[in-house]
């Protein structure tokens, strides 16, 4: 009896040293926050995060209580107030103003290098079927960036690099999981005289989306709320470059019960809005080079809410459903995740607004990233809907995406 109780002990410190060593290692390196704003980090009893024996972020440059530019300062991580575990770098951000948007735009995505799509046997002039990919260590999803330490600019120029080996062994760089690895391998000569290597590559996504905001200071604007994934392999992009443009709608797909609705557009002679340089799970940014091109409404600057300003009840969305008229709808905030840093699915919304209903039947695709407003403040953007209750979804919260947008360095 009494080995057991040992036993059952053991099992339960370790259990606790465990849960303690996970937590702290969740614990990020860098946080960027709002002035006034709570850290809002996921914790366990006795973990505790404190800026000068505070919870709450008080960094205030002036004696009127505002910070115009980024400040940076210090959080310490500790055990149950005396065991220093870490300390986390804090990016302060001023509090900010933008123009929610809410209008629909085209989106076109350029990779860096290029983005494996799937793999494939391939027939040699003998007839007989190779894998020359096999054992190279590349995945779906990688990235070929290049060859022979000549940079791959597109599918075309892979095309041509590796006919270009007339057969003879390659070094190819690629990146699997945010690390650069490298591998060799060898074309298979073709019937028709061409080498390949088995890989299904893209170099480049377009669509249609809806813009979030604009912040007028650095002209910049973020969009969609989500990233942008590929089809085949379900993951974020890597992009060297984009174009924004303005688009057109032309059909509106009514949402069902298991089958999500969505907006049809086309971005056939769209108008130049701007360059896109960052694709985040949080959303698309980039630069406004022609703001006429966006229909922005200047007199609608409002100040992005902190988290705690949120509250569950009525708010708006902006988006626009044709013509490129934008108008308001409104939606309930359910539910309100405060403690969520690590995903775009902020609070639960659902649509209440009998037109927007009629149109849509709740939320489609293409109204991702469609502006939140309560209470005069831009709280968030439309990112997800539920297939199977279509006028129900998720938004992101507004003070993630502008920390994607003015990431401190």
């Amino acid at each position: 009896m009494k080995k057991k109780f040992i036993k059952t002990l053991i099992i339960i410190v370790l259990f606790i040293i465990y849960a303690y060593t996970l937590a702290i290692s969740n614990v990020p390196n860098n946080i960027v926050i709002f002035e006034g704003e709570t850290i809002n980090l996921n914790s366990i009893f006795g973990l505790k995060i404190n800026i000068n024996n505070s919870d709450t972020i008080q960094v205030l440059a002036t004696e009127s209580n505002k910070i115009d530019t980024a400040v940076k300062t210090t959080a310490k991580v500790s055990l149950f107030d005396n065991i220093l575990i870490k300390n986390i770098d804090v990016d302060v951000l001023p509090k900010t103003k933008v123009i929610p948007i809410g209008s629909m735009a085209g989106l076109k995505l350029y990779t860096n290098g290029v983005l494996v799509v799937g793999m494939a046997e391939i027939q040699g002039e003998d007839s007989k079927k190779y894998k020359p990919c096999e054992n190279t260590g590349i995945k779906e999803g990688d990235t070929l960036i290049e060859i022979n330490s000549n940079k791959i600019e597109s599918t075309g120029d892979l095309i041509q690099k590796v006919n270009n080996s007339n057969g003879d062994n390659i070094n190819l760089k690629y990146i699997h999981r945010n690390e650069t690895k490298e591998c060799s391998i060898t074309p298979v000569k073709t019937s028709n005289n061409q080498y390949k290597l088995g890989l299904w590559v893209r170099d480049s996504a377009a669509g249609v989306g809806t813009v979030t905001f604009y912040d007028p200071k650095t002209k910049s604007f973020g969009a969609l709320g989500h990233g942008i994934t590929d089809i085949d392999t379900e993951k974020l992009i890597n992009i060297e470059s984009g174009e924004f443009v303005s688009t057109r709608v032309l059909n509106i797909v009514k949402g069902e019960n298991g089958i999500p609705g969505k907006i049809q557009g086309s971005i056939e002679d769209g108008k130049n809005i701007g360059t896109i340089s960052k694709n985040t799970k949080f959303g698309i940014y980039g630069q406004v080079n022609n703001v006429s091109n966006l229909n922005i409404d200047t007199s609608k600057e409002m100040e992005v809410a902190l988290r705690e300003e949120i509250k569950t009840g009525k708010a708006t969305i902006l988006c626009s459903l044709g013509n490129n008229n934008v108008e308001s709808y409104e939606i309930e905030i359910e539910k309100i995740y405060k403690n969520n840093n690590y995903d775009n699915k902020s609070m639960q919304i659902k649509v209440i607004d009998p037109k927007l209903i009629e149109k849509t039947g709740g939320i489609i695709q293409g109204m991702s990233g469609s502006p939140i407003i309560q209470n005069g403040k831009f709280v968030g953007a439309v990112t997800h809907v539920l297939v199977n209750s279509p006028d129900t979804g998720y938004a992101v919260f507004a003070d993630m995406m502008i920390k994607q947008m003015r990431e401190v360095k």
